[in-house]
């Protein structure tokens, strides 16, 4: 029996970017326009939220472009318009951030973390490794991480170790190689439907469909791993790839206010 009432998918803004980023060496002269996704689950314990989105006050604020994005390669900026900002969108569900008691996170990439700083009354899930690699110097993090994203002392972190239960219907698996402690979700609905959300385990239909390795990822190995894991998923559990950052996806697929259940 799940716990899980319903899954709301929450778009959060797009990032510009060369295809590369998404498809190791494949794809140099496209530009896409990758849609940023977090999650928003009803569930008989409580409202979780997977992924945060990103710090839309860092976008607006031209100074604060150029030193967190164009200065870090992210050229251009990305885009969050004032309907993809994650609090409005609880809003439209008659919820405010301290509603939300739990949030996971599936790694710590700023379009990720970007609005943790709303949350830090919840209880935070990481795997320790992901949270163990985040608290390096900024300057061996790369240019994905803003660690000012979630670097604050009051935060209530939960370091979890490989694969794990969040609540009966939601399930972290763990899937390193894009980063060291990438986990991604398999989310069971009342309907019974089963969605896998990899996250950045692969960001298109194409990394899943011809085992192509993201843009980075600081295993191969263990990346190729973790995309065939999630297939085999979805394969055995007649499960759907939920790809928060395909284009073509996005487009396909109710987003909030409207939901799954």
């Amino acid at each position: 029996m799940t716990s899980v009432r319903r899954l709301y998918v929450m778009l959060c803004g797009f990032e510009i970017i060369p295809k590369t980023v998404s498809t190791r060496n494949l794809g140099a002269n496209i530009i896409m326009s990758e849609p940023i996704s977090a999650y928003l689950l009803d569930t008989t314990e409580g409202w979780i939220l997977i992924d945060t989105g990103l710090d839309e006050t860092r976008v607006d604020d031209p100074i604060l472009a150029q030193t967190y994005f164009v200065n870090r390669g992210w050229k251009p900026p990305p885009v969050v318009l004032s309907v993809h900002r994650l609090r409005y969108q609880l809003s439209l569900l008659g919820l405010e951030p301290q509603m939300i008691s739990r949030v996971i996170l599936t790694h710590t990439h700023a379009d990720h973390t970007g609005n943790l700083k709303y949350f830090r009354h919840a209880k935070i899930y990481i795997q320790r490794k992901e949270y163990e690699h985040s608290f390096r110097p900024q300057g061996e993090l790369g240019c994905a991480c803003i660690r000012e994203d979630y670097d604050y002392p009051d935060i209530d972190w939960h370091l979890m170790d490989g694969d794990w239960s969040v609540v009966p219907g939601l399930d972290m698996i763990s899937t390193p190689g894009h980063t060291p402690g990438h986990q991604s979700a398999r989310v069971v609905l009342p309907s019974g439907n089963i969605f896998i959300l990899p996250a950045d385990a692969g960001d298109l239909l194409e990394n899943f469909r011809d085992e192509i390795l993201p843009g980075e990822s600081v295993d191969d190995e263990a990346a190729l791993k973790s995309i065939r894991l999630l297939n085999q998923l979805a394969s055995e559990h007649n499960a759907c790839l939920f790809l928060g950052h395909d284009p073509v996806f996005i487009q396909t697929i109710k987003l909030a206010p409207d939901y799954y259940d």
